[in-house]
């Protein structure tokens, strides 16, 4: 219910894509589309296939506008909770607990695509009203959800990038109490500043909070095409593998306090973009996957792996390359990846050419001390001119050629490319998921 342009093949941000779909076959084509892509998204195979690998929690991330829009604020949309309540649903009937994660909050909570904001500017920190809806919104989730055993709990802001550092605790503070004020009863986990790396101005407000989680995203730079140097699971690499995942949890272990690791997992190379490295590139892989979760099994730590299903880049499952979706999109999707517009995990090799002069030219003409822009050091300099030139810019002006693969579409054709998402059309990552399942027994 957030989606994202590595994830389901769009370029740019999730409101772009789906008003570029309504000009070109209709509003009420492009809502059917959408909610049959949600329906075939996760269905109850879905559920069963996950609970047979030993797994038993999924964090659901959501966009904020499935419940209001920007026009009509604090105006509750029911429907909003169709596919919510669904898949919840599906998840208890397999033994499955979900957490519920607002992954897309007004205005943007943070500098990336996946606030579904269209800028790199987290405007969310500037504009009081964002946060306020927020907390309406949750107290309206909370109504919903308060009796239900099978959610695990909230994580009510998916990597927040407040430059002050001091906001965002603020903002939890009010947050809490808003959702305690009606459920005291499910675990609330927050996020750390900058992408759920920093808690280092958290400070002790833990102390106000009760049956209170904090999530870390432990992503390791081995695990992505950017990786400087080809991991082999050397004693140096394990070392900063646990030293990079021991930093995000410092604040919390100084504390006694509960860690969830509610976002990690490599990314992995595909037989149509890396032909016949792609099997080594992914067997290094496997190995930072493992050696990872050798880390968090010393700790005992709970996690949740990103992601289930997407169309072949990081997920457990992915939609097969013959689908009416693959097909359809073949020729765009693999221009997409040579322009190198999605940021995560990009290889910007076939384009760096055309964006290394506006790096020097910024690096000749602002001093080194100024370059230093919040988000840094996640954002380096040729990061920023990367979001901003080719995931913003480039990006916005293949929306529109991404919507034109659907003119002319019939409601049938639509949900016959909406199927392609269908869990029997799609492939298993069997190395992801057999690494998976047999640490799940270890567990048990």
């Amino acid at each position: 219910m957030n989606m994202e342009n590595f994830i389901s093949g769009y370029p740019g941000c999730e409101f772009q894509i789906r008003e570029a779909l309504a000009e070109v076959v209709g509003t009420s084509k492009s809502e059917f589309f959408f909610d049959k892509f949600l329906q075939y998204f996760f269905e109850d195979k879905d559920a069963a296939f996950f609970k047979s690998s030993g797994l038993n929690c999924i964090r659901l991330p959501f966009n904020y506008r499935h419940f209001e829009d920007d026009m009509n604020p604090r105006v509750l949309k029911s429907e909003g909770f169709k596919h919510l309540d669904r898949v919840i649903d599906l998840c208890a009937q397999h033994g499955i607990y979900t957490i519920l994660d607002l992954h897309t909050a007004p205005g943007g909570q943070n500098t990336d695509w996946h606030s579904d904001a269209g800028t790199h500017m987290a405007n969310f920190w500037l504009h009081k009203d964002f946060q306020d809806r927020t907390l309406w919104l949750w107290k309206e989730l909370s109504k919903h959800y308060i009796n239900n055993k099978w959610i695990a709990g909230y994580n009510p802001l998916n990597e927040p990038t407040d430059p002050s550092h001091t906001r965002v605790v603020e903002f939890y503070d009010r947050l809490y109490s808003a959702i305690r004020e009606i459920d005291s009863e499910h675990i609330i986990f927050f996020d750390g500043n900058t992408f759920a790396s920093d808690f280092s101005h958290f400070g002790d407000i833990h102390k106000k909070w009760a049956n209170t989680a904090y999530s870390i995203h432990d992503y390791s730079v081995f695990g992505f095409p950017a990786s400087p140097e080809d991991y082999v699971g050397s004693d140096d690499q394990k070392r900063r593998l646990r030293r990079s995942y021991e930093k995000k949890r410092e604040w919390m272990d100084q504390r006694g306090l509960c860690v969830w690791n509610g976002e990690w997992g490599p990314v992995y190379a595909r037989t149509q973009y890396e032909g016949s490295a792609t099997d080594s590139i992914n067997e290094r892989r496997y190995e930072v996957l493992k050696d990872q979760l050798s880390i968090y099994n010393k700790d005992r730590l709970s996690w949740t792996i990103w992601l289930y299903k997407d169309i072949g880049f990081q997920g457990m499952i992915y939609v097969a390359q013959e689908t009416p979706y693959m097909t359809l999109l073949k020729d765009f999707l693999a221009k997409k990846q040579r322009l190198a517009v999605d940021a995560w995990g990009s290889d910007d090799s076939h384009v760096r050419h055309v964006y290394q002069p506006l790096i020097d030219h910024i690096t000749k003409e602002i001093p080194l001390e100024n370059q230093k822009v919040y988000p840094y050091p996640v954002w380096k300099l040729s990061d920023r001119v990367g979001r901003l030139s080719r995931n913003i810019l480039v990006a916005e002006y293949l929306v529109k050629e991404w919507a034109e693969h659907f003119r002319g579409k019939t409601e049938e054709e639509l949900d016959h490319i909406a199927k392609s998402f269908k869990f029997e059309n799609c492939v298993h990552r069997s190395g992801l998921n057999k690494i998976l399942a047999e640490n799940a027994k270890l567990e048990k």
